[in-house]
Parts: structure tokens; sequence; C-alpha cells
């Protein structure tokens, strides 16, 4: 019995949303630790983990860059932030 799907019939991880991307990252990890995978399985664990991953830190910078901008300024050092959309 396996945690997770076949991770070549996985839903396409463009189409998650954070918190299912990280369920699904955190099952492949301890799938990974727990030994009990084949090579190929377990490369292909990594290769979907590794994509998880950059699917959520884009997800974080993108919620994070909407939530405040650093604003600068005339020396262009930052001077403070403002919320995402006023300036």
């Amino acid at each position: 019995m396996t945690d997770t799907p076949d991770p070549t019939a996985a839903p396409a991880i463009a189409s998650l949303s954070f918190e299912a991307a990280m369920g699904e990252l955190e099952s492949i990890v301890r799938r990974l630790e727990s030994g009990d995978v084949s090579l190929e399985e377990s490369v292909a664990l990594y290769e979907r983990g590794h994509a998880l991953r950059v699917h959520c830190e884009a997800r974080l910078a993108a919620a994070q860059a909407r939530i405040e901008q650093v604003s600068l300024g005339a020396d262009g050092q930052p001077a403070g932030t403002t919320p995402f959309g006023e300036t």
C-alpha cells in the first residue's frame, strides 16, 4: 500500500494549490525516507518532489509580493513597505 499515487498518474503540478502541493511533497518525503521504494520509483518521486518544491516556493513568493512591496527612497535604499497595490 502506498501513500501517493504513481508519480506519472499524479495531477499536473501547476494546477495544485500550495496546500495540495505541500501535502503531496510531505507524502513523497515520507515514502523516500521509508526506503520501501525501488530505485527507479525513488528517482521519479525525487523528480516530482523537486518540481513540487519549486512550485511551492513560487507560490509563496507570489503571495509575499501581493502582501507587501518594498518602497525605495530617492537613494535607492529600502524606505519601508506598502501593501501590495498601493503606491
